[in-house]
């Protein structure tokens, strides 16, 4: 039994990378995959095991109904960044207990890709007009813990994308679950399900036309209306497994190692890791972490290291939390995330 932690996190560590064709680019929605919050992006996404409260609902469910420092049942979570090419992502929810253990969850996701010129072939300078684009997630989750050790929840979540005068939307479902051990003081067990659901279909006025059937017959009407089939794209569905093993712990501080092992329906499988150091208490706390992820993709992605801290006070029966991340790409502008978050 001493040796299953070791032998978990050698085989995280040991992915093999896929022979087949690469699938990138082959999915709706990806904005799913980004990451909310600076607190699961600075470890590198290794955060399916350790994710509690609000801002769990974007990483593993079955962490929201894990109270916070071992008392705070309800939460609410804010991030905002401006991810690459001047992007605006938005991320919020709130936990509140349910009755018994359980808790419910709301969850809303944004991306706003901003205004853009209009050009055509004729006119590639611009026509004069704009136009914007943008996605949307909006979920509802319910979590219990199943025994004192054995978390489980699933959202319901509504996703949408929109471009100028098309759109598609549908519905997708989120699962997942984290067993806390007592062994090597309390490590930690976890595995998600995410956006497992149906696939997207643009559909708008600009998949609209008037043609002549027959070009070669006068008698033919030159404007019978019809529509352009659209394709249909799967949506990101991702598998990920995950462990965090406190290495270290003294009195106030610990030191927690985290792996994900992470499968998805566009991508080969790759590993996520992440470190945390913690020091605090019953009214103050801070947390330094760095992360690497999407390991064995090679030179396929532009960033692997992730950086941020942490730092959260206890005022009156509620605990204030503020989040920051530094991500920084080779090629792309680094980008920079701000978290705030409350604990009741």
């Amino acid at each position: 039994m001493k040796r299953f932690p070791i032998l978990l996190l050698a085989a995280l560590a040991a992915v093999p990378m896929a022979g087949a064709q690469s699938r990138s680019g082959t999915t709706a929605a990806t904005f799913l995959t980004i990451g909310a919050g600076a607190k699961g992006t600075s470890l590198g996404h290794a955060y399916t095991s350790v994710a509690t409260g609000a801002d769990a609902l974007f990483w593993n469910p079955g962490g929201a109904s894990r109270p916070y420092l071992g008392r705070h049942r309800g939460g609410a979570f804010f991030s905002h960044h401006n991810w690459l090419a001047d992007i605006d992502y938005n991320a919020a929810a709130v936990v509140v207990p349910a009755g018994g253990s359980g808790v419910i969850g709301l969850s809303i996701a944004s991306v706003d890709y901003g205004s853009m010129d209009v050009r055509t072939v004729a006119r590639p300078e611009g026509t004069g007009e704009t136009f914007d684009a943008g996605d949307l997630s909006f979920g509802l989750t319910y979590a219990t813990p199943l025994t004192p050790q054995f978390h489980f929840g699933g959202t319901a979540k509504f996703v949408s994308q929109r471009i100028r005068d098309m759109s598609a939307s549908t519905v997708a479902f989120d699962f997942g679950f984290v067993l806390v051990t007592d062994y090597l003081n309390g490590m930690q067990i976890a595995a998600s399900i995410m956006n497992f659901g149906g696939k997207m279909t643009m559909d708008g006025i600009n998949s609209e036309s008037n043609v002549d059937i027959a070009p070669g017959n006068a008698g033919t009407s030159e404007s019978i209306p019809v529509r352009i089939r659209m394709d249909s794209w799967d949506l990101p569905i991702a598998f990920k497994f995950g462990v965090a093993l406190p290495v270290y712990k003294s009195g106030n501080m610990e030191v927690v190692a985290l792996a994900d092992a992470n499968q998805t329906n566009d991508n080969n499988l790759n590993s996520d890791f992440g470190g945390q150091f913690k020091y605090g208490n019953r009214t103050f706390s801070f947390e330094a972490r760095v992360g690497y992820k999407d390991a064995f993709l090679e030179d396929t992605v532009d960033s692997h290291l992730t950086y941020g801290v942490g730092l959260d006070v206890q005022v009156a029966k509620a605990r204030f939390g503020f989040d920051f991340a530094y991500v920084p790409f080779d090629l792309l502008d680094d980008v920079r995330m701000f978290d705030f978050r409350i604990h009741f």
